[in-house]
């Protein structure tokens, strides 16, 4: 706290100097839309690749729309051009709205973007911008941003565009400060071999709960070798600081450095070699379109290109064949964020490319596009980072159709197929079997897909993309975490060497007369909440989920730093939402990433959801010993209130441990067949009254049993097993 005492005159002096610029008042746009010629005289030393990080919901993609507007990519003509493409896109939440321009944020494309106000892919813009630091002869720079995602589930898509940027803005609320994600980003960075130049910026500093000074000494003291004095401040809704962000970027992030064989910007004699970025699948062209960098030469339409592929180690010079099929580029253009159709790009240039590619797998990040009569000479390839096209799942999860007759299970398939190829935290796998499986589904669900998720929120937004891009309702049950088995020595079983097994499908668990071990993965949990009244709570929820290793530490007067070490399926299932539900949303939540080598003894067991004695294996879920029945209890009871009613009982039951932990019933509609034409059947007579009670009783179970498997399952189903207490 000392240091921070010596660095407050400075800070306060400086902020009470800032003037901000209204960029509006400025008339030096340089807009691609009016100025493509230019692009061809830009040299690779006036290339800016940067993006923005943060923790969610701190306004990067509102400062994204600002700085569009400000370099003339997002003004009325470009509203209009924007407008367009979404239209013929099939998107329609893109509208143009002149009167309020603070809530246009074009960088969010996709339906579920805006519908929940939040960023799960990142998005690309290249524009135009007039600075004294361009050395070319056009005097303009090349910017090309990243709209990154803040939420943890989506941190793949932040990891892998890290790789492309020269230039990292850490963006900070200057209303909540620091939050665990900030931490997670900043460190992201920090540990990359080549981590970008970062610079920091508040945002929101117009807001009435504002506190630029305590958050920028407090971002000094808690991130180290972050100058406050070099802190920018920056309102997206009144449009301040946006210039002066933009000409800090300009001067402090450095151009991409060219390849060792690279002779230079003349684009006719350098040998072209691009890097896929991102990729998707675009349904009005029915084909694939790749983002790529272009590292040399050029690219444009008409020429025939090959996929090739190098190592991660800078000596490998020489290309790798991936395939040995020829594609004619078909279109080329540049992103705005619309599509604007070039013809070409050239060096240090990014823009979409198709080339009548139809196979999603084979557009992955990281491939490398040559010119086919290049394709078997020595070059030098760009570095790739082997973490670009590997990853691993910290969740699994079946997903079914909800009719899966007349195509149902084809058309999720291909609709999964095509969601697979941009969103890298997928690992998807087939399978089409009535087994008894989870990913079969049984005679409940029928045949699904076993898909692997980075999150909860992650597994929700596939879901939600299926239904607004597909239009394909779809069942995803409770997902489950990965566990490692260890098999005692059982001379019952034959089984006299100990071995391990990984299941991360419950149908594989084996049966509690076995002897063995299970070891459960455990991840680091970094929570930031209120000192006063979140403090009790949080370790509360911290005891419930088996937490160890609790530390708490003061972050400043009003927030306390808490990390603990926490089982991983504690944390999938409702941990931020119980965190955010006690500390009135103030608290945030960070993990750390699942390490295959993290792991812990634990007193688990399998407990099977059974219908009319059937179990449903997707209903299956694990729990420790000592909330077994309580959770138990309380899927059953979630269970009868949302499955629906049958012409025949439906007795829901919870097993763990070889015996039944809880039960619940729901009534079948019935009949009352002691009434006929509104007189009671029978008179006074018992007898009659008892045969005609029984009769029916009967034919209830003769109903029930041909009509057992027909009990429908609906989303809600799934998520009481994902929601439920413990």
């Amino acid at each position: 706290m000392l240091r921070i005492r010596f660095l407050q005159l400075s800070t306060v002096q400086r902020i009470a100097r800032v003037r901000f610029r209204d960029f509006r008042s400025f008339s030096s746009k340089v807009s691609i839309l009016e100025n493509e010629d230019l692009l061809q005289q830009i040299p690779l030393q006036d290339v800016r690749n940067w993006c923005f990080i943060a923790h969610i919901d701190h306004g990067k993609s509102s400062l994204s729309s600002r700085i569009l507007e400000l370099t003339g990519n997002l003004g009325a003509e470009a509203q209009e051009i924007a407008w367009k493409a979404d239209q013929e896109k099939g998107n329609e939440g893109a509208t143009v709205n002149r009167k309020n321009k603070e809530r246009i944020e074009l960088l969010d494309t996709l339906s579920v973007e805006k519908e929940r106000g939040i960023t799960v892919k990142a998005s690309t813009a290249s524009m135009l911008y007039r600075h004294p630091s361009a050395v070319g002869p056009a005097g303009t720079l090349l910017v090309n941003m990243f709209d990154l995602p803040g939420h943890v589930d989506f941190g793949r898509e932040v990891s892998r565009t890290l790789h492309f940027v020269q230039g990292a803005v850490l963006l900070l609320d200057a209303a909540q400060g620091i939050q665990a994600q900030t931490w997670s980003v900043y460190e992201k960075v920090q540990t990359l071999p080549q981590p970008p130049h970062l610079l920091v910026a508040l945002t929101k500093v117009d807001l009435g709960s504002a506190r630029p000074l305590h958050v920028a000494l407090t971002v000094a003291e808690w991130l180290k070798g972050i100058d406050p004095d070099s802190i920018l401040y920056t309102s997206a809704r009144q449009r301040k600081g946006i210039r002066e962000l933009l000409d800090a970027v300009c001067e402090q992030v450095p151009p991409p450095q060219p390849l060792e064989d690279d002779i230079g910007d003349d684009p006719e004699t350098g040998i072209m070699r691009a890097v896929v970025v991102d990729s998707w699948y675009d349904v009005s062209r029915g084909g694939v379109q790749c983002l790529v960098q272009i590292r040399a030469g050029k690219i444009e339409e008409g020429d025939r290109i090959s996929m090739v592929t190098g190592g991660p180690d800078a000596d490998e010079a020489k290309s790798k064949i991936m395939n040995t099929q020829s594609y004619p580029v078909q279109e080329v253009g540049m992103l705005l964020p619309h599509s604007k159709r070039t013809g070409i790009l050239r060096r240090g240039q990014m823009g979409y490319v198709r080339f009548g590619l139809k196979d999603p797998r084979q557009a992955i990040p990281g491939t490398i596009l040559v010119w086919s009569s290049h394709a078997n000479k020595d070059m030098v390839l760009p570095q790739i980072s082997s973490d670009l096209a590997s990853f691993k799942s910290v969740l699994y999860a079946t997903v079914h159709p909800e009719q899966a007759d007349d195509g149902g299970f084809e058309a999720l398939c291909n609709a999964v197929d095509r969601l697979a190829l941009n969103d890298t935290g997928l690992e998807v796998q087939k399978t089409s079997s009535m087994g008894k499986t989870s990913e079969s589904g049984g005679p409940f669900l029928g045949p699904g897909l076993r898909v692997g998720f980075q999150g909860l929120l992650h597994a929700d937004v596939f879901r939600q993309r299926l239904k607004d891009e597909f239009g394909i309702e779809a069942l995803v049950t409770p997902p489950k975490v990965p566990y490692t088995i260890q098999f005692l020595p059982d001379k019952n079983r034959k089984n006299m060497e100990p071995y391990t097994q990984i299941v991360e499908d419950l149908s594989e668990w084996p049966d509690f007369s076995q002897k063995f071990k299970v070891l459960e993965p455990i991840v680091d949990v970094r929570i930031i909440a209120r000192a006063n009244e979140d403090t009790g709570p949080v370790l509360d929820l911290l005891t419930r989920k088996r937490a160890t290793e609790i530390e708490t530490q003061p972050l400043d007067e009003e927030k306390w730093l808490f990390t603990a070490k926490v089982p991983w399926a504690g944390v999938v299932t409702d941990f931020d939402d119980q965190l955010k539900t006690l500390t009135a949303g103030y608290g945030s939540l960070d993990t750390s990433t699942l390490d295959p080598d993290s792991l812990a003894v634990a007193d688990v067991h399998k407990v099977e959801i059974m219908l009319n004695g059937e179990a449903v294996e997707p209903l299956s879920f694990i729990c420790h010993r000592d909330f077994m029945q309580s959770e138990g209890r309380a899927v059953c009871k979630k269970l009868q209130e949302v499955l629906p009613r049958q012409q025949f009982v439906i007795v829901i039951q919870a097993k763990a441990a070889g015996r039944i932990i809880a039960s619940e019933r729901v009534k079948a509609y019935r009949k009352d067949v002691l009434t006929k034409s509104g007189k009671v059947v029978g008179g006074g007579d018992q007898t009659r009254k008892m045969k005609l009670l029984e009769k029916q009783k009967k034919g209830k179970k003769r109903l029930q049993e041909y009509s057992e498997n027909k009990v429908t399952l609906s989303q809600a189903a799934f998520n009481s097993v994902i929601s439920r207490t413990s």
